[in-house]
């Protein structure tokens, strides 16, 4: 059987669209379509699909609504399909933070142009199909850094270092709950999030309205300052960083291949750090489907660098941190309430 797919769409020639983007695909079948948010939650009950995609901006609808309620009474792994509008990446960003799995933009041009996709659609959805939606935690009381320290053998703290985080699908929501908890003053930390490029400011945006520390997207050649939280843009460039002679970390963007099946890539990032900050750097690798990040996990393990994977309880995908298990290139694996403590106790 199929992964079984459920259409939500006011608009019946986006609708058909998808449909034959969907149908086209051997592995897929859908199961219904629905123009509002009263067929698709009486849909959702009868046809249990296995996979959601759901047009958010609806009119006549609160889909961010829809949504709360899909996650808190029926979790199902919902797709956001979604404009590039400002408001309809800006509502994006807040429904990955609810739970949904990940965000397919539609494309600006005409219907024909959606339909020449090269599978990204279908493969968000076989991603989607496979997520942990069943996964309980909750976020503890914030646990001083102070204490957290206290915990933590001398010899594997660090002094002025930086912190890395590579995530991918799930990785929004995880990223929501990690750096919320990061204080104004937190040491420099650089993120590769696999997401649409076309989504990453408004990713950036909303993090940095609900962080204490500010948060933006990198940019080439810039120092790397405390409490500032530096997010990989999508424009087809890597993220990695340098030690200038000035004794600074500075971010760089570079053109490139792809890396793990990726650009930017994790593992760019990762192995870049240990090379450049030998045992003075903490890496995170936290929820998504593949092993981008892994190895280079173990790179800056080796190099002396204090490493974290979050566990499977508390991932959407158990992937590329179960492949950083698996290799020895997680010294903590963690549930995703402990991580930005030991995190932050890491640094000095």
């Amino acid at each position: 059987m199929g992964i079984r797919v459920l259409i939500v769409d006011d608009s019946a020639t986006m609708r058909a669209l998808l449909r034959v983007m969907i149908e086209r695909e051997p592995d897929m079948e859908i199961v219904g379509e629905a123009a509002d948010a009263m067929e698709a939650r009486a849909l959702i009950k009868a046809r249990n699909p296995d996979v959601v995609t759901l047009d958010i901006e609806m009119p006549g609808m609160n889909g961010l609504d829809f949504l709360e309620k899909i996650m808190r009474l029926r979790p199902t792994p919902v797709i956001i399909v979604s404009s590039l509008t400002q408001d309809g990446t800006t509502t994006t960003m807040r429904a990955l933070e609810l739970g949904a799995v990940d965000c397919y933009a539609k494309p600006s041009g005409s219907s024909g142009e959606m339909l020449k996709d090269e599978g990204r659609l279908a493969e968000l959805i076989r991603r989607a199909a496979g997520a942990n939606l069943s996964r309980s935690f909750q976020i503890e009381p914030t646990v001083t850094v102070e204490r957290v320290a206290q915990a933590i053998e001398n010899n594997e703290r660090i002094r002025d270092g930086i912190i890395a985080i590579g995530a991918s699908t799930g990785g929004v929501e995880a990223l929501h709950h990690v750096l919320k908890r990061f204080p104004a003053d937190c040491p420099p930390t650089v993120i590769v999030q696999h997401i649409n490029g076309q989504f990453a400011a408004a990713m950036a945006k909303r993090l940095d309205e609900q962080c204490a520390a500010r948060v933006q997207l990198a940019e080439g050649d810039t120092a790397l300052k405390s409490g500032h939280i530096y997010i990989a843009p999508g424009n087809e460039r890597h993220l990695t960083v340098r030690r200038g002679t000035d004794g600074k970390v500075y971010s760089r963007l570079r053109p490139g291949d792809l890396c793990s099946g990726h650009r930017p890539s994790i593992d760019m990032l990762f192995n870049s750090v240990a090379a450049e900050l030998a045992g003075q750097a903490v890496g995170v690798l936290l929820t998504g489907m593949g092993a981008d990040g892994a190895h280079g996990l173990l790179a800056m393990r080796t190099a002396g660098c204090p490493t974290i994977a979050q566990d499977q309880a508390t991932c959407v995908v158990y992937g590329m941190p179960k492949v950083a298990a698996e290799i020895g290139a997680a010294k903590h694996v963690l549930g995703l309430p402990r991580i930005a403590e030991k995190a932050l106790g890491l640094v000095a």
